[in-house]
Order: structure tokens, then C-alpha cells, then sequence
């Protein structure tokens, strides 16, 4: 089970808000987010409600200030806990939609994407085995993508503006 504490102001001040499990609207039990502390779990936190908008993974520590969890803004509407895996890890990305042309398999973490498979943008992708974060920079950085298990027809899939994939790596759990 995951504990997580939402506060409303920088450096756990004012109001705040603890849960333990997966909540799709956060908005009635705070208004702005500016800090939080994972005490148990690995967290994605969302923007928006309903699980939309920029996601952001968290594990167990203190973030005094968004800017920590590379937050754009004070805003977080949804949450979920990130199931345990404790097996391997495996994904196939395409250049293309529809799991087509151009196709590469990793198993582990890939800091920069065009280094190793010549193309700046992921159209589709397979999550075969695990869980993984996509991040729009290489070196894990910007706009961050949670996948599950699963195929990802299109980048709209797994909620991105872009194909624009920089890095991505495992969620192991700690």
C-alpha cells in the first residue's frame, strides 16, 4: 500500500491532503499543489483529473517545490500508484504508426533515443514486459509518459502532443 501527501504551499506548508490509493479528481481536497512527500509507493501524478494532462512518476522522498518533480506548474488533479513489476523489462518502438516500418526491441533504459535508433520521434510502441516512463528529452528530461503493458497504436496513445521522444527508461520499484 502507498502513502502520498499533497501540500498546498512550498516546503510542506499549509494545507494538505494524505491518500493511499488511485484518485481520479484531487480538486476538492486541494487547490494548488507545491510540494509532496512519497512515504510509501511509486506514484504518477497528472495535471488534469482523470488521469490526463502532464504525468509525473514519484518515488519515496521529499520534493519541497514542483520545479523537484519537474513540475511545470502547481497543478495536480489525478493520481495513481504504480503496480509492482519484479520481472524483465521489454518494448519495441516504431518510426511509424500502426507498429510499422522501422522497428527496434529494448530491455533496458535508453538515454537517448536517436543515438541508438536513428530517429528523433516514436510513433508507436509495444510495452511487451514492465513499466516505463518516456520522457520528450534525452537524459530523462521534460514532458514525461507512464506506459503500462499494452500497444500504443499512436503517440496520442499514451497521451502525447508529439512523437517527440528523447529518452526512456524501466520503473523499477524500490
Amino acid at each position: 500500500m502507498g502513502k502520498i501527501i499533497f501540500y498546498e504551499d512550498h516546503n510542506f506548508q499549509g494545507h494538505h491532503y494524505e491518500c493511499s490509493s488511485e484518485c481520479s479528481d484531487l480538486t476538492k481536497y486541494f487547490q494548488r499543489c507545491n510540494s509532496i512527500r512519497v512515504e510509501n509507493g511509486n506514484w504518477i501524478l497528472y495535471e488534469n483529473p482523470n488521469h490526463r494532462g502532464h504525468q509525473y512518476y514519484l518515488r519515496r522522498g521529499e520534493y519541497p517545490d514542483f520545479n523537484q518533480w519537474m513540475g511545470y506548474n502547481d497543478s495536480i488533479r489525478s493520481c495513481r500508484i504504480s503496480p509492482q513489476h519484479h520481472g524483465s523489462f521489454r518494448v519495441k518502438i516504431y518510426n511509424r504508426e500502426d507498429f510499422r516500418d522501422h522497428m527496434m526491441e529494448f530491455t533496458e533504459d535508453c538515454p537517448n533515443v536517436f543515438d541508438r535508433f536513428r530517429y528523433n520521434d516514436i510513433h508507436s510502441c509495444q510495452v511487451i514486459d514492465g513499466y516505463w516512463m518516456f520522457y520528450e528529452e534525452p537524459n530523462y528530461r521534460g514532458r514525461q509518459y507512464y506506459l503500462r503493458p499494452g500497444e500504443y497504436k499512436r503517440y496520442t496513445d499514451w497521451s502525447a502532443t508529439n512523437p517527440r521522444i528523447g529518452s526512456f527508461r524501466r520503473i523499477h520499484h524500490v
